[in-house]
């Protein structure tokens, strides 16, 4: 599932299929093709949080459109740092937005931990968990 995900995410806006949507959820990405039956595919041991920094626009999100979602900054530069609340650094990279203005990290399920990105508009830290109520999608993150 990681690589379709990962693609999905990846794909450019411009090019995105208007018959599909995609939702990732804590234990499962939700696939709907034109209009018809939901399908439900398990993610197996990790969690996938997509996260959209933005300066001035932002979107109400809970769990994340891989088809739908958009945020602000676009094919932009960040450096994102995860720790666990343990101090176990579990990210530390430079990473690029995908067109669709956010980036998915692949953590480990169950954690408490805070997620620190930087850009050259500013910084943003806040705490993240990746429980079975969590959410997906992260859009409340103003860069300061």
């Amino acid at each position: 599932m990681h690589q379709v995900i990962d693609e999905l995410e990846a794909t450019p806006v411009d090019d995105r299929r208007d018959d599909l949507i995609a939702s990732v959820r804590p234990n499962a990405v939700l696939f709907t093709i034109d209009g018809g039956p939901e399908t439900s595919v398990p993610l197996e041991d990790e969690f996938y949080l997509s996260v959209a920094p933005y300066r001035n626009t932002t979107h109400d999100c809970y769990f994340h459109s891989l088809t739908t979602c958009v945020g602000e900054l676009g094919d932009e530069p960040l450096h994102l740092t995860v720790v666990g609340d343990d101090g176990e650094v579990l990210l530390d990279e430079e990473r690029t937005t995908n067109s669709n203005g956010f980036v998915g990290l692949w953590l480990p399920r169950d954690i408490d931990a805070t997620l620190t990105i930087t850009h050259e508009n500013g910084s943003i830290t806040t705490p993240i968990s990746t429980g079975a109520d969590d959410p997906t999608c992260l859009t409340d993150l103003p860069l300061t």
